[in-house]
């Protein structure tokens, strides 16, 4: 068959283009964006045609696959109706892969991509596996039984999903533009839940989750001692994590990973849950841990003279202060600073405060103004990043004509945190600091 998807370098669609291609079909999509990005990495490995103007023919049998978060009226979208093609959005597509397959699915407001991106690894060197990673990374093979794939809560896209066994790793506040409160976020995860068949493995220590009334067999982990797989004994060093896990009251097993953060650690311990499951061993899993990669843009560390610099998908509150906070475990002797580019206005309205609060963590804060590919700053007057500055002290807007600023720093880490591309910021920077150094 042959699809077209629009916003293929989106990191959803991305890897679904990936996926399709091989499986067999014949791929090629449309994008806004000229400028590459790391999602299309997998795209231009597989020769897949990206366009970016309507210049172009498309065959009258092309399936059309977009993002519900596509406006109705893109000129892209708009176009291939006119032509009469079929229009699918992209999650009923993979929620027909998932038919196909024994599919893990990992959901959860944080930890998705690094969650499943350790389950995919360890399943796909012991037992093969295709898999779905929200980074831009997705492989599949028709002889393979296991499909290991993230889940995504915003616009309910999961609930086209039909997985064999699923993760929930958390349930926070977040897609404000999609959901009406917390009651509506975990209604929608409850929904998910009924449509697994065998399993579910979830992170008991989060409150939300306990609300769900699950209706098949549970699994729950964490810290707290009501959990059937407990952790204990958690050391974080230079080098990752280290930690114990108990089932109940029996000693299950010694783990290391090199990841950084107790966040990390949970997001271990409900990969190890789904592979005992499959009936991976122990001495398995923790030998493939000791050569884990984690995905694109996460805690991504790059090191120049005095000065390290972390690139990381971070956008939620919650996930800038384990951010954060993990580059201060690992880097504890260093001045910890945030360069921060929110991404929607609905997220930064929202959550205001708790942006302020999470960006505390570090020594000094630099924020861009908002950038925004899917909503407008007129429906949001008077939502910009000086709402969240003005709650911290000494905070700071830096933009690209303005990033000589962070050349002050020695003996510094640097975290640069946004799911907008930041790239161009960092990479300015870091070229500016090589210079500086040579």
């Amino acid at each position: 068959m042959k699809y077209y998807c629009l916003g293929i370098k989106g990191a959803g669609m991305a890897t679904l283009a990936c996926l399709l291609h091989d499986l067999g079909h014949q791929v090629s999509g449309y994008d806004d964006i000229r400028d590459w990005k790391f999602t299309q990495k997998g795209l231009d490995e597989r020769n897949i045609s990206i366009y970016y103007d309507q210049n172009h023919e498309l065959d009258p049998d092309t399936i059309v696959t977009c993002s519900k978060a596509l406006s109705e009226d893109h000129k892209e979208l708009k176009r291939v109706k006119e032509m009469g093609l079929q229009v699918k959005a992209y999650n009923q597509i993979i929620g027909e892969l998932t038919e196909q397959f024994k599919t893990i699915s990992v959901s959860g407001t944080h930890g998705k991509t690094t969650t499943s991106s350790i389950i995919s690894s360890v399943v796909n060197q012991e037992l093969g596996c295709n898999y779905f990673i929200g980074d831009g990374r997705g492989h599949a093979d028709v002889k393979n039984q296991l499909f290991v794939i993230e889940s995504d809560e915003f616009n309910r896209h999961f609930l086209a999903y039909h997985p064999t066994i699923s993760v929930i790793t958390n349930i926070e506040l977040e897609h404000t533009e999609c959901y009406s409160d917390i009651e509506d976020i975990i209604h929608t995860f409850e929904q998910f839940s009924y449509q697994t068949k065998d399993l579910l493995v979830v992170c008991g220590d989060n409150q939300n989750i306990r609300k769900i009334h699950f209706d098949k067999k549970v699994i729950f982990y964490g810290f707290q001692e009501e959990n059937d797989f407990i952790l204990k004994n958690v050391v974080i060093d230079k080098e990752g994590s280290s930690f114990d896990v108990y089932q109940k009251n029996e000693f299950y097993g010694h783990f290391r990973i090199p990841l950084f953060g107790t966040h990390m650690v949970l997001n271990t311990l409900a990969a190890i849950i789904v592979c005992d499951y499959l009936g991976i061993s122990k001495d398995k899993m923790n030998e493939n841990f000791a050569h884990f990669h984690n995905a694109e843009r996460r805690f991504a560390e790059k090191e120049i003279g005095t000065i390290v610099t972390i690139d990381d998908y971070a956008h939620h509150p919650t996930e800038i202060r384990v951010t954060l906070e993990a580059a201060k475990q690992k880097y504890p002797e260093k001045t910890l600073i945030a360069v921060f580019k929110p991404n929607t206005y609905s997220r930064t309205q929202a959550f205001t405060k708790e942006f302020a609060e999470a960006l505390k963590v570090a020594d000094k804060v630099y924020m861009t103004e908002i950038d925004s590919n899917r909503e407008k700053q007129e429906d949001y007057p008077g939502i910009t990043s000086h709402l969240v500055l003005e709650n911290i002290p000494n905070g700071e807007i830096i933009s690209e004509d303005t990033v000589e600023k962070l050349l002050e720093y020695q003996n510094a880490v640097i975290c640069f945190m946004s799911c907008a591309s930041i790239s161009h910021l960092k990479d300015k920077y870091e070229q500016l600091l090589e210079e500086s150094t040579k």
